[in-house]
C-alpha cells in the first residue's frame, strides 16, 4: 500500500483478528503527532467556554458566534479529503509543517482580528489546516509504529485530541477569563509553532512522494466496499456519542438533578474515560479490530439506553458518562486503522475520509439531537443518541463477516485491475 514516500503494508498471510508481534515502545514521532492533534482539539472545543467573551467583543449574539464552531466541523468535513488531495505529492514532514503553519497563522488573524466575518473566515482557514494535519498524521504515525502497532499508534494519536477536552479545552477556558478570549489563540499560535520544530525534527524525510498517478486514479483506489463499510461506522459512533454529549448539560440538572456548578467535572469524567478508551482501545485493536468495534458499538449503545432509563439517578448518571466516554469514542483508532488498511493505494485520502466521517455524524447527530431537545425534553438527545450508536452494529457485524468469508475462502477475491490490498497479500 504506497503512501508518501514509503510504503504502508500489513504483513503477508496474517488475518487481522490473528495476534501479532507488536514492538514494545512506539517510535517518539507517534508523540510529536498526538501533540499535534492535542493543539487541533484544542482549537476546536475552547471557543464553546469562550463565546459571550466573543460576543460581547465583537459585537455579535452568543448564537452568531456560535457560527465559530459550526464554520470550524464544515471546514473540517470539506478540508480533510481536498487537502490531502492536493498535498499528495508533497512530502509527509513538509506536509505536516505547512498545516501546523497555516494554523498558527489563522489563530493569529483570530487574535489580531475585530471584524467577526474576518474571524469566521480565520476558523474555516485553520480548520482545513487541521484536517490536513489529522489526515497525513494518522498516516505518519501508522507507517512509523509499523503493521503490527498501526491501531495502537492511531490510538495514541487520537488520545492527543481526547486530552484536549481534559485538559486543553478548561485551561483555554480558564486562560480566556484571566487574559481576555484573544489570549488563548495566542498561545495556541505560540505553541503551534513550536510544533513545526519538533516535526522538523522527528518526522523522517521521506523525499517527494513516489506516487505519480492522477487524482483519478487515486480515487479509482477507494472503490472498496469495506473501506466504505467503516466510514459509515465512523459517522454512527461519534454521531451517536455526540448527539448526547452535546446536550447533557440540560439532562444532568433538569433530570438528575446535578448542580450547574458540577457538570463541568462529569464532562471531565466523560473526556477521561473517552481518553482511556482510545489508549486501551488501540492496544486491543491491534489483535481483535472487528470485535473491539462491535464491542464498542454495542457497549455504547446499552449505556446511552441506561442513561435515558436511569436519568433520574445522579450517581447512576455520573458512572455511565464516564463509561460512555471509554466505550463511545475507544474504538475510533481501530476504524482509522481499517480505513487506512482497506484503501489499498490511497491511504491518506482514506485517513481524511475518516476525519471527515467523525465530522459529519457530529453534524448531523447534534443537529438532530437538538430538535428532539425542544421536541422531547432534556432526555431527547439520550434517545436520538441510542438509535444513531446502535446503527452502527450494521456495518462493523457486516465487515467481520466479510472478514470470515474471505478468510476461509480458498483464494483472493481481488479485482485484477487493482494491486491487491495488504491485508489480502
Amino acid at each position: 500500500m504506497s503512501t508518501r514516500g514509503g510504503t504502508l503494508q500489513a504483513p503477508d498471510n496474517v488475518q487481522a483478528d490473528e495476534p501479532r508481534l507488536a514492538p514494545a515502545r512506539l517510535p517518539l514521532v507517534v508523540y510529536v503527532l498526538a501533540l499535534g492533534t492535542f493543539l487541533m482539539g484544542t482549537t476546536e472545543f475552547v471557543v464553546a467556554g469562550l463565546l459571550p467573551e466573543i460576543a460581547g467583543d465583537l459585537q455579535v449574539s452568543v448564537a452568531q458566534s456560535g457560527l465559530l464552531i459550526t464554520v470550524f466541523a464544515v471546514g473540517m468535513i470539506v478540508g480533510a479529503p481536498l487537502m490531502s488531495m492536493l498535498t499528495l505529492r508533497l512530502p509527509t514532514r513538509l506536509t505536516l509543517m505547512l498545516a501546523l503553519g497555516v494554523f498558527a497563522v489563522g489563530h493569529v488573524i483570530v487574535a489580531l482580528s475585530s471584524n467577526f466575518t474576518l474571524v469566521l473566515a480565520a476558523r474555516f482557514l485553520t480548520a482545513i489546516a487541521t484536517g490536513a494535519f489529522w489526515a497525513v498524521a494518522n498516516v505518519a504515525a501508522t507507517r512509523a509504529a509499523g503493521p503490527a502497532a498501526s491501531a495502537r499508534a492511531l490510538g495514541l494519536v487520537g488520545a492527543g485530541a481526547m486530552l484536549a477536552n481534559v485538559v486543553g479545552v478548561p485551561l483555554g477556558a480558564f486562560a480566556g477569563q484571566l487574559m481576555g478570549w484573544r489570549g488563548p489563540f495566542w498561545a495556541l499560535a505560540a505553541l503551534s509553532a513550536a510544533a513545526i520544530a519538533l516535526i522538523a525534527r522527528n518526522v523522517p524525510h521521506d523525499g517527494p512522494a513516489p506516487h505519480t498517478g492522477s487524482i483519478r486514479a487515486e480515487l479509482a483506489a477507494l472503490h472498496s466496499g469495506r473501506l466504505w463499510l467503516v466510514l459509515a461506522a465512523c459517522a454512527t459512533t461519534t454521531g451517536g456519542i455526540l448527539a448526547a454529549y452535546s446536550y447533557i448539560a440540560p439532562l444532568l440538572t433538569e433530570r438528575s438533578g446535578i448542580a450547574a456548578g458540577l457538570v463541568p467535572l462529569v464532562l471531565a469524567g466523560f473526556g477521561l474515560g473517552a481518553l482511556a478508551g482510545s489508549i486501551v482501545g488501540g492496544r486491543l485493536g491491534d489483535r481483535r479490530p472487528h470485535a473491539v468495534t462491535i464491542a464498542a458499538a454495542a457497549g455504547a449503545t446499552l449505556l446511552l439506553l441506561a442513561i435515558v432509563l436511569l436519568a433520574g439517578s445522579a450517581p447512576a448518571v455520573i458512572v455511565l458518562v464516564t463509561v460512555l466516554g471509554f466505550f463511545g469514542l475507544g474504538a475510533n483508532p481501530v476504524l482509522m486503522a481499517l480505513a487506512v488498511r482497506y484503501a489499498g493505494q490511497a491511504p491518506t485520502l482514506a485517513s481524511a475520509l475518516t476525519v471527515s466521517a467523525f465530522n459529519l455524524g457530529t453534524a448531523i447527530g447534534s443537529w438532530v439531537a437538538g430538535l428532539a431537545l425542544e421536541s422531547t425534553g432534556a432526555t431527547g438527545p439520550a434517545v436520538v443518541g441510542t438509535a444513531i450508536a446502535a446503527l452502527t452494529l450494521i456495518p462493523t457485524i457486516a465487515l467481520a463477516l466479510r472478514r470470515n468469508r474471505r478468510a476461509g475462502s480458498p483464494g483472493p477475491a481481488t479485482p485484477s485491475a487493482a494491486p491487491v490490498p495488504a491485508d489480502q497479500a
